[in-house]
This record gives structure tokens, C-alpha cells and sequence, in this order.
């Protein structure tokens, strides 16, 4: 297909967060952590420049040339974090303070996430709506992984839909064998990812 894909910037910011809006406002897991759609509306965009501010701070965003996808990947290293901010509860002072499940989500992800090996996390993947199904997003995520089989790394995600599950299989990623059920809510599946192409943790 042959996509043109850049690195983002802090300058990107406003364009990557209104796609981030537009693409999940209506996703299963957006309408749990905001049940009522008029609160969301208010409340999503904040949501997402702080997952935007995040993986600029611990990973990168990559973003299509024509701005219409974007990727959110944290580099994850391995070791269990101790002494580190309670990032949930601060996520949820930031964005929505009398919103729990703000905090929720968080602490449930966290505790199901990985943390022996290093990976790259992709956190979340947006395309514009009247682009959906054309592979872009296939196309951001293929890029990130060539890199991980070239240097042995580890992926690892959590797909929120049943779609996006199978479409991840297909690019490598296996099940980890037990969803997340959010409360009164939807599904998610814990997703990770060997590196392709590497023996003992050498290139082959």
C-alpha cells in the first residue's frame, strides 16, 4: 500500500486529538468510561490529549502523512515498576474528578499488563471514520513491528472489539487467555506479540 508514515510531534497535538475524539467517542470502552453521551462529548477530548501527552512521554506517536490515522505506542521496560505516581488516580483529577471508572480503567489495564520482558505497547490506533477498512491502520502497526522483528522486541495491546482482535491475530498477536470484563461493560483482549524471526533472543 505503501503509506507514508512520520513520527508526531508536540505540534501535532490539536490535529492527533481530534482524530483520537472522532475515531473512539463511540467505541464500547469510551461509552463505558462516559455512560451518558453529552458528558462524553465534554469529557472524551480530555481524555485523549492526556493519552496523547502520555505516549509522547513514554513512547511516540506515529500519524499517517494525510493526518487521517495515528498510533499511540508506549516502550514498556521490563521489571515491575516500584515507587512510580499513581497514574490512574491522577489521570482521573486531570480529566473527570467525579468520574471513577476514569480511574478504573487504568487500574484494571495495569493489572493485567505485562511487566517481565520489555515491549512495545500500542495503547491506542485512531483512523478517521470515512477511512476505516482502507489498511491504515494495518499499515501504522506493520511498521512498529518490522522494527520489533529486527530487534527482538516484544508487542503487546489490548483489543477492544471482537474486529480488531481478529485483525491483530492475523498481524501475530496470540490471546493471552483471559479477557478483561469491565464491569457492566464490554470486553477486552490482552493481546501480545513474539518477535517473528528470532531464536534465543538472537536474530535469525
Amino acid at each position: 500500500m505503501g503509506v507514508a508514515i512520520r513520527r508526531a510531534g508536540a505540534a501535532d497535538r490539536a490535529d492527533i486529538v481530534r482524530l483520537l475524539d472522532e475515531a473512539f467517542i463511540q467505541d464500547p470502552v469510551s461509552s463505558w468510561v462516559f455512560p451518558g453521551e453529552e458528558h462524553r462529548r465534554r469529557m472524551h477530548g480530555g481524555l485523549m490529549g492526556a493519552f496523547f501527552d502520555l505516549a509522547l512521554a513514554e513512547g511516540y506517536v506515529d500519524v499517517t502523512e494525510d493526518g487521517d490515522a495515528a498510533a499511540l505506542w508506549w516502550s514498556v521496560p521490563g521489571g515491575a515498576a516500584e515507587g512510580e505516581e499513581d497514574g490512574p488516580a491522577l489521570l482521573r483529577e486531570a480529566v473527570d474528578a467525579e468520574n471513577e471508572r476514569v480511574e478504573l480503567i487504568g487500574r484494571l489495564t495495569d493489572a493485567i499488563h505485562p511487566t517481565d520482558r520489555a515491549h512495545e505497547y500500542l495503547h491506542m490506533i485512531a483512523v478517521r471514520p470515512g477511512r476505516q477498512g482502507e489498511g491504515l491502520g494495518t499499515e501504522l502497526v506493520d511498521a512498529v513491528l518490522e522494527r520489533c522483528d529486527r530487534e527482538g522486541l516484544h508487542a503487546y495491546l489490548e483489543a477492544s472489539n471482537a474486529r480488531s482482535r481478529d485483525l491483530y491475530a492475523r498481524l501475530g498477536f496470540d490471546f493471552m487467555g483471559t479477557t478483561l470484563d469491565l464491569p457492566d461493560g464490554p470486553r477486552m483482549w490482552p493481546m501480545w506479540r513474539e518477535p517473528r524471526g528470532v531464536v534465543g533472543g538472537v536474530s535469525g
